[in-house]
C-alpha cells in the first residue's frame, strides 16, 4: 500500500522574526518613498526638461515601493503612471496606452493557457514525465539543470516571453510534485511559497528563458533591434551564422554560471528524491488516462507554440528582411498567437451535451491580473523615459563621466548601462534607447561602434532584479513562489557576473570574427 501523500500547503506562513522584518520594511518604505520623491522633485534642475525631471522623481518613488512593498507592487506601478498624468509628464492617453500594449495581451493569453493546463492537470502530467526520466528525477539539482536547459534551448527559437509562459505551468507542476515527495520524506507538510526549490525553479525558468534568447538573432527582440541598428548606423550586416559564433559559446558559459548561482543561493531542502519512483507511479495512477480537458488544453498549447515557432523557421529560410517574415509578424504576432490558443479553450468542448468547454470565464478570473497591471505600469514608465529623453541623458552622462575613450572601455560601460536601464524598463525599450546612443558616441569619437553596440544589445536582455525588468521575470513572479527580495538578491549577482562575462567573451571572440 502506498503511503498517503500530504497535501501541499499554499498559505504562506512566516516566522515572528520575518513578520517583524516585513512590517518594518513596509513602514520604512511607506515614508521613504514619498520623502525621496519630494526631495528629488523640488531639487533644482537645468540639464533636462521638466518632464524628465518629474519622471525621475516618480521612478525613484516607484522603485522604493517595489523594493519595500508598503503597497502591492502592481498598485505602485499604477500609481506611478497616475502621478505622471497629474504632474503633466505626458497626457493620459500616452501614459496609459502601454497598459494595452500587445505584450500585455501576450501575458493574458499565456495566463489563460496556463490556467487551463492547471485546471485539467496537464501541467502535472508534463511534470511527472520529466520526473520519470531516470537521470533527472532522482535529484533536485538535475531537475533544475535539465529543466533550465530545455527552457533556454526553446528560447533560442521563440521569444523569451513565450518560452517562459510555455514552461511556467510545467515548472509549477514539478514544484508541487517535488514538494509532495519532500513532504513524505520529512513527514510534514511543505509550504510551496517558502519552498527554496520552488523559488529556484521559478528563477531558473525566467532567467533561462532570458539568456536562451541571446543564442540566435530571432531569440529576443533586442537582438534584431541591435543587428538592424548596426547595419543602419554603422553600415555592417551581422549574419545569422556570425551571431551564432559568439552567442552560442556565451550562452553555454552563462548557463553554467546561472545554474550554480541559482542552486547555491536557493539550495533545495532536499537533494536526492529517494521515493520518487513510488510517488511518480502512484501519481500516474491517480491521473489515469488523458481526459478530454487535458487533450483540449494540449491542442491549444501546441497550436500556440507552433505559431510562436514558425517565425524562427521563416527567418532561417527567407531572412528577417523578407516579405514572408514581415507579413507573418504583421498578421500573427506573438500576442495574437497566444490569444488564438486561449480562444480555442472557450470553443473546444469537454461535454457537448452539457455545453461545457475547456475553460470558462470564472476560471479566467483566477489568473494573476496584478501582473498584467504591473507590467503595463513598467512599460509606461519605460516609454516615458524614452519620450522625455531621460534615458538618453542618463546614458550620455554615464559614459561622459566615466571618461572611457577606448572601444572596449565604452563596450564595458554600454553593457552595464543597458543592464541598469533594462531593470526599470523592457529589454526592447532598453535596446531602442541605448544602442543608438552608443553608436552615435562611438562614431563621434571615431571608434568602432560594433562591439559597444553588440554589448548594449546583449546587456538589454540582462535585467534580472525586478518583476518588471523582463517579461519572464513578471511571468514567474505571478506564481507567488518568488519573494521580490530573493529575485533582487539573485538578480544583482547575475547582473554583475553576466555583465563581466559578456565583456570577456566579446573581447575574446569578436576580434576572431573580424567584428572587433
Amino acid at each position: 500500500m502506498e503511503p498517503e501523500i500530504p497535501e501541499v500547503q499554499t498559505k504562506e506562513i512566516i516566522s515572528p522574526a520575518e513578520e517583524k522584518f516585513e512590517k518594518m520594511r513596509s513602514k520604512t518604505g511607506l515614508v521613504l518613498g514619498p520623502l525621496v520623491f519630494l526631495i528629488f522633485y523640488f531639487l533644482p534642475y537645468s540639464s533636462v526638461s521638466y518632464e524628465a525631471h518629474a519622471l525621475s522623481a516618480v521612478i525613484l518613488l516607484v522603485i522604493v515601493w517595489w523594493i519595500t512593498e508598503p503597497v502591492p507592487i502592481p498598485a505602485a506601478a499604477l500609481l506611478g503612471a497616475l502621478l505622471c498624468v497629474v504632474l503633466n509628464v505626458a497626457d493620459i492617453k500616452k501614459v496609459f496606452a502601454p497598459f494595452a500594449d500587445p505584450i500585455v495581451f501576450l501575458f493574458l493569453g499565456s495566463f489563460i493557457l496556463a490556467e487551463a493546463m492547471s485546471k485539467h492537470g496537464l501541467d502535472k502530467r508534463f511534470a511527472l514525465g520529466i520526473l520519470r526520466m531516470k537521470f533527472v528525477g532522482k535529484s533536485t539539482g538535475r531537475i533544475l539543470f535539465t529543466f533550465g536547459a530545455i527552457t533556454a534551448f526553446i528560447s533560442m527559437w521563440i521569444s523569451n516571453t513565450a518560452a517562459a509562459a510555455m514552461m511556467l505551468p510545467i515548472a509549477v507542476g514539478i514544484v508541487g510534485s517535488v514538494a509532495k515527495i519532500a513532504g513524505e520524506e520529512k513527514g510534514r507538510k511543505i509550504d510551496v511559497r517558502k519552498f527554496r526549490f520552488g523559488t529556484a525553479m521559478m528563477l531558473m525558468t525566467a532567467y533561462s528563458a532570458s539568456i536562451g534568447g541571446i543564442g540566435t538573432p530571432v531569440g529576443t527582440p533586442p537582438n534584431l533591434i541591435g543587428i538592424a541598428m548596426i547595419e543602419k548606423f554603422a553600415g555592417l550586416r551581422i549574419s545569422f551564422f556570425e551571431w551564432l559564433m559568439f552567442a552560442l559559446p556565451m550562452l553555454v558559459i552563462m548557463y553554467v554560471f546561472l545554474f550554480l548561482l541559482i542552486y547555491f543561493l536557493n539550495k533545495p531542502e532536499v537533494s536526492g528524491l529517494k521515493i520518487s519512483d513510488s510517488f511518480v507511479s502512484s501519481s500516474k495512477l491517480d491521473l489515469g488516462k488523458m481526459k478530454r480537458g487535458e487533450i483540449n488544453s494540449m491542442i491549444a498549447f501546441f497550436v500556440t507554440v507552433a505559431l510562436w515557432i514558425i517565425p524562427g523557421f521563416i527567418a532561417v529560410i527567407y531572412g528577417t528582411e523578407s516579405g514572408v517574415f514581415k507579413n507573418y509578424n504583421n498578421h500573427l504576432p506573438e500576442a495574437a498567437a497566444a490569444l488564438i490558443g486561449a480562444s480555442l479553450l472557450f470553443l473546444l468542448p469537454v461535454d457537448r451535451k452539457k455545453m461545457e468547454f475547456t475553460i470558462n470565464w470564472k476560471d479566467v478570473t483566477r489568473i494573476d491580473w496584478g501582473t498584467l497591471i504591473l507590467f503595463g505600469g513598467g512599460l509606461s514608465l519605460g516609454n516615458l523615459m524614452f519620450e522625455t529623453k531621460l534615458a538618453d541623458y542618463l546614458g550620455k552622462s554615464f559614459i561622459n563621466f566615466s571618461g572611457l575613450e577606448t572601444v572596449w572601455g565604452i563596450t564595458f560601460a554600454a553593457i552595464f548601462i543597458a543592464i541598469i536601464v533594462s531593470e526599470a524598463t523592457s529589454n526592447t525599450a532598453s535596446a531602442n534607447m541605448i544602442v543608438p546612443v552608443v553608436i552615435s558616441i562611438c562614431i563621434a569619437g571615431n571608434i568602432n561602434p560594433v562591439p559597444p553596440a553588440i554589448g548594449a544589445t546583449l546587456g538589454a536582455s540582462w535585467g534580472f532584479m525586478l518583476p518588471v525588468s523582463t517579461p519572464p521575470n513578471a511571468i514567474v513572479y505571478g506564481s507567488g513562489m518568488v519573494p521580490i527580495t530573493k529575485m533582487i538578491r539573485s538578480g544583482v549577482f547575475f547582473d554583475i557576473i553576466g555583465g563581466v562575462l559578456i565583456w570577456l567573451i566579446l573581447r575574446l571572440l569578436l576580434p576572431l570574427l573580424n567584428l572587433g
